[in-house]
């Protein structure tokens, strides 16, 4: 289950706004544009498969730059430590 934190984050990405508690009245709106309710409800159950989504797009990235430098994400380890 996605938090109050993880749902604003995916609906408002650039922050703008201050979250107390779990519910949509504990928000403040401070320098962004105000989601609805039904939006900030519609979020919950949209957050799982937006993560998901945004895991595979990593992975995919991941993936195509060790492809383009030739190395196993081992041998990329290796160079980082």
């Amino acid at each position: 289950m996605a938090t109050t934190q993880q749902v604003l984050g995916m609906l408002i990405p650039d922050g703008g706004y201050v979250a107390t508690g779990d519910n949509y009245e504990g928000i403040q709106f401070i320098d962004c544009e105000p989601i609805t309710k039904a939006q900030f409800d519609a979020g919950f159950a949209a957050y799982d498969k937006w993560k998901a989504d945004q895991e595979k797009t990593t992975a995919e990235a991941k993936a195509a730059l060790l492809e383009r430098l030739g190395i196993t994400a081992e041998e990329a380890a290796l160079l980082l430590s």
